[in-house]
């Protein structure tokens, strides 16, 4: 099966103000790389839209979609590449 995204763990983890997430596409696809909480809750859209292939990083400052700062925990980002997707956890200390 051929590989047409990919997903890496968060930079640095845990963190504290700030990380990196960083994902791979081979071809044109339709993306969302959304945040949610611990309880499943949709916190922040990343990136949403339809993005070329190549190699892409975006930065999480530890913000809701209000831009009110998050609590410390663990929460989830999931890069949904059209019927795929993969999660990874990540945590958050402050």
């Amino acid at each position: 099966v051929p590989v047409t995204y990919s997903l890496s763990q968060n930079y640095p983890n845990p963190f504290n103000l700030e990380t990196s997430i960083a994902f791979f596409l081979s071809s044109p696809l339709q993306v969302d790389l959304t945040i949610y909480n611990i309880l499943g809750e949709r916190v922040k859209t990343l990136a949403e839209g339809q993005f070329q292939a190549g190699s892409y990083m975006v930065t999480w400052d530890g913000t809701d979609r209000a831009g009110h700062a998050v609590a410390s925990g663990i929460y989830f980002f999931r890069l949904k590449v059209g019927d795929n997707s993969a999660t990874k956890k990540m945590v958050l200390l402050k």
